[in-house]
């Protein structure tokens, strides 16, 4: 949420622009797929700022991810998006964004790409626990007038077909390896990608069992991770498990990482 009030301390355009312009170069290499340092840029910016400290530039780059989140466009994996910015942030992002026909291009590509699911032999030792949700409360935004009209990107990668079957492979992937570590590799080989072999009908997409023998009908919602509804860092499987009387339970979320082909 942008806020109008003027600090003491408050970044000046030139600095903004500076920092802004830094950090869509670190994005458009994130994208590319090419290695970028960080903490070399944060260095880099030091002398070009007014004495700000490398923590300060840290969270406005956490303020830039925040922006470039209300415009539907990704942000920089690490740079989790932090709120109340300043007015002139959000204006010079918007601006900058508007421009970069590039970064565009980078961004369409990303969100275009199919996705490769990690084969069950890895899949245990890649799971991770769930990301925690924000224990504040969501903020009342107000309507910006800043706001740039753009693609929203996050949107087009959720819509991307090949992340939500991604996401069931994964999650059936998982269930026959933690079947098999389970010693029950008869359980393991029952278990069917419903959605596939039945069609979207049968009200869940995967059909595993609990190592006891019950059934486990799985519903799966695949998503970039992150603390908001979509982002771009990894792909999460959220699991519905009903039993035979239909009563939901709910399952962690996971986390894998993010992994696609050429």
């Amino acid at each position: 949420m942008a806020s109008g009030g003027v600090s003491a301390n408050a970044w000046s355009k030139l600095e903004v622009e500076t920092i802004v312009a830094d950090y869509f170069a670190m994005l458009a290499s994130h994208l590319a797929g090419v290695h970028y340092n960080k903490a070399a840029h944060n260095r880099a910016l030091l002398p070009r700022l007014n004495q700000r400290t490398k923590q300060s530039i840290e969270f406005k780059h956490a303020n830039i991810s925040a922006v470039l989140l209300e415009l539907g466009f990704p942000y920089i994996p690490g740079y989790r998006p932090r709120s109340n910015y300043q007015q002139l942030l959000a204006e010079v992002v918007a601006d900058r964004l508007s421009g970069a026909r590039r970064l565009h291009e980078l961004a369409a590509a990303d969100a275009d790409l199919p996705i490769v699911v990690l084969e069950a032999d890895d899949i245990l030792a890649v799971l991770t626990t769930a990301p925690e949700a924000a224990k504040h409360p969501r903020e009342t935004r107000e309507p910006q007038n800043w706001t740039a009209r753009t693609t929203n990107y996050l949107e087009r990668e959720a819509r991307n077909r090949s992340l939500g079957l991604a996401g069931e492979e994964f999650v059936l992937n998982y269930e026959r390896a933690r079947l098999i570590h389970a010693d029950q590799e008869k359980l393991a080989a029952k278990t069917k990608h419903t959605s596939v072999v039945r069609g979207d009908h049968a009200g869940y997409d995967i059909l595993s069992f609990e190592s006891h023998g019950a059934e486990r009908l799985i519903e799966v919602k695949t998503t970039w991770s992150g603390l908001t509804p979509r982002s771009v860092m990894r792909v999460v499987g959220i699991m519905g498990v009903m039993n035979a009387a239909s009563a939901r339970q709910a399952i962690p979320a996971r986390t894998i990482p993010r992994n696609r082909c050429a």
